[in-house]
């Protein structure tokens, strides 16, 4: 109540007139880019990790053995900033002395390979995970990865320009602390070698095709489709088995970007090639090393491209390494120390309540046909909903931890959890594993799977208060929960079927129909500025916002279901409805920097808040009866331009 602004009619900016107050009154932390609920609870998760943390590292020994010692002595390595001083630059010369080895195709690739067992870097993303044709055994897949810039935007538009320049700066300052020859020059190579990747590159809203991203080939029909790279010595360097290569099966996600990234990298310079792959080293490396490096990828990554001014204290950017090295083993402890039973209890009951919801929706769908409908709903019915945390932990007893070793800590932490990944090569799929830690603030839908999973952290208020208004849980966490089941049923999400596999499983009109409303409402958020000139992208953003709309309205007809009959209560004055509506509004109260802004406008699948509340809203016919909602108000939409999907 107290963050609301009633100065403002809810008609007009619902997001303001819930947040008003509480945007007017917060400060983002100098350290961070953003401020809001989920800023404020990942803070809380982070400040319980590093009391485990010190716990841990109470009773340091010589060689650790136990998870704890481990974790204590990862986190007191990389506390130790006096020994990263006295170290420098040195960590990096074995890395770089293989890089200066680069001569070659062949060498060039296997240089690529070894990025998935340290700080060295590829342009290419390799990954063993469910295949979406048959989502019960694992795949092997390729795609193109990631430059040094957020996004092909960043290279290719004339608003980024700023950006640009400061960037080749950014790869200038790092070439020169780890001595590289020729630094201005090479830093002008490298961004006009990243520009012509960028080109070759997919945009991010046709990365969200699974049907155009799925193209299984050989090794061999690689090669032969993306000649320029030793695709087989990438792999084989990768530690994928060198037997029967080029006859393995392989998921390639852009094949045309791969052919035309593998012929720019066929005809560049060998020393440009040794220059980019020595700055990405020093970039991917630069958290374990001295201040210089630290401070220099602060600026760049953090403060030119997000606006935060200030590079965060050592110990929380010790707590980030530790999540990265060994989350899960964190996890087991955040677990038994922050997650009560009763807490898992209550949420699995809401979302069976959103769960049922959603049934009875399907269930009245007009546009499907029938068949589609059974089918859709035989889907729902399978939905896993894991709460919490996994069901099995993770064991790090292979994962060797050195005191005092900050940069082979890191490195060794990231080759162990790529043999972890190869370890699941030509298997059958584990569907105890997750992919968010219990301390993660988030929460995830996983299609092949047919199962959402809420970590631990997300469970808590403002998201969730066991003790808490009915009307503002299903809101807030019954609005995410929705949410995240809406996501089996978005643009993507809605190509997989029953059993996770991806597949046409609608009829023909079901799509053209789907499609219809999917374009109507997108062309919503392509009309919603952020900033003067900067528009929301409604393509890139199409899962998130249908499952916004989806989330909410699931999260309203599961608290009427809530009620039996009964009339809501009143609160504060607020009716039920009013109350799940402010339950969502205020989940979204988030203050951004405006840098931030701009990098997600292109980047982030997620919209804006402001947008994540007065969209969705504004297609909803009881938010207009809630508040009184008339034509004239600013958010006011006709009931015939009204989208409802689910």
């Amino acid at each position: 109540m107290a963050g609301m602004d009633k100065a403002i009619k809810p008609g007009n900016n619902f997001f303001l007139y819930a947040n008003g107050t509480y945007l007017k009154n917060i400060v983002i932390p100098p350290d961070r880019s953003s401020f809001g609920p989920f800023i404020i609870l990942a803070e809380t998760a982070r400040e319980r990790v590093q009391k485990i943390l010190s716990e841990a590292g109470k009773n340091p020994v010589a060689e650790p053995k136990t998870t704890e010692e481990k974790l204590g002595a990862f986190y007191a390595s990389f506390l130790d900033e006096a020994k990263a001083e006295q170290l420098g630059a040195t960590p990096l010369k074995a890395d770089l002395e293989a890089i200066r080895a680069v001569k070659d195709a062949p060498s060039l690739a296997r240089l690529f390979g070894q990025a998935t067992r340290g700080f060295q870097y590829a342009p290419f993303g390799i990954m063993i995970n469910a295949d979406d044709k048959d989502p019960t055994q694992y795949a092997l897949s390729l795609h193109q990865g990631s430059l040094g810039l957020p996004d092909r935007d960043y290279y290719l538009k004339p608003e980024f320009a700023a950006k640009r320049k400061a960037y080749q700066a950014y790869i200038a300052k790092m070439l020169t602390l780890i001595s590289w020859p020729q630094p201005e020059q090479e830093a002008a190579h490298i961004l006009a070698l990243e520009t012509d990747l960028a080109k070759a590159e997919w945009s991010r809203t046709e990365l969200r095709n699974p049907v155009k991203i799925y193209n299984p080939m050989t090794v061999a029909d690689l090669a032969k489709k993306a000649p320029g790279v030793n695709w087989h010595d990438f792999l084989e360097a990768a530690g994928i088995p060198a037997s029967g290569l080029e006859s393995r099966r392989l998921i390639v996600g852009e094949p045309t970007a791969l052919a035309g990234m593998a012929k720019i990298l066929s005809g560049a310079e060998y020393a440009t090639l040794q220059a980019w792959l020595a700055f990405h080293l020093s970039d991917n490396a630069a958290g374990y090393l001295s201040h210089n490096f630290v401070q220099a990828s602060f600026d760049f990554n953090d403060r030119e491209l997000e606006g935060s001014p200030q590079l965060p204290v050592r110990w929380k950017l010790a707590v980030s390494h530790s999540e990265a090295a060994m989350g899960w083993a964190i996890g087991k402890i955040y677990v038994d120390q922050y997650f009560p039973p009763e807490a898992k209890a209550r949420i699995t009951e809401l979302t069976q309540d959103v769960k049922a919801a959603f049934a009875n929706r399907l269930a009245h769908n007009s546009w499907m046909a029938p068949a589609t409908r059974e089918a859709a709903g035989r889907k729902l019915q399978n939905f896993e909903i894991q709460v919490g945390y996994p069901n099995k932990w993770r064991d790090y007893a292979g994962l060797t931890i050195k005191p005092g070793d900050i940069y082979g800590n890191g490195a060794r932490s990231i080759a162990f959890e790529w043999q972890y990944n190869l370890g699941h090569l030509d298997k059958k799929v584990d569907r105890n594993e997750w992919f968010m830690t219990p301390q993660t603030v988030n929460a995830y839908n996983d299609p092949n799977q047919v199962e959402i999973v809420f970590p631990a952290a997300i469970l808590q208020p403002p998201f969730f208060d066991p003790k808490g208004d009915a009307a503002v849980n299903y809101g807030a966490i019954g609005g995410v929960i929705g949410h995240e089941m809406t996501h089996s049923f978005d643009d993507e999400g809605r190509q997989y079927d029953e059993h996770g596999r991806l597949h046409q499983w609608w009829t023909p009109d079901d799509v053209k129909r789907f499609s219809a409303l999917a374009d109507r409402f997108g062309k919503q958020y392509d009309a919603f500025q952020v900033l003067p000139g900067v528009h929301l992208n409604g393509k890139l953003t199409m899962g998130e916002n249908i499952a916004d709309l989806g989330g909410l309205t699931l999260a309203l007809d599961a608290y009427h279901a809530s009620l039996h009959g009964q009339p809501a209560p009143v609160v504060h004055g607020l009716s039920g409805d009013q109350r799940v509506f402010l339950g969502w509004a205020q989940v979204w109260r988030q203050k951004l920097r405006e840098d931030s802004i701009r990098n997600r406008a292109v980047t982030d699948p997620h919209s804006a808040p402001e947008a994540r509340v007065n969209i969705p809203m504004h297609n909803i016919d009881a938010w207009y009866d809630a508040f009184g909602v008339k034509q004239g108000d600013a958010l006011y939409l006709a009931p015939k331009d009204r989208v409802k999907i689910w």
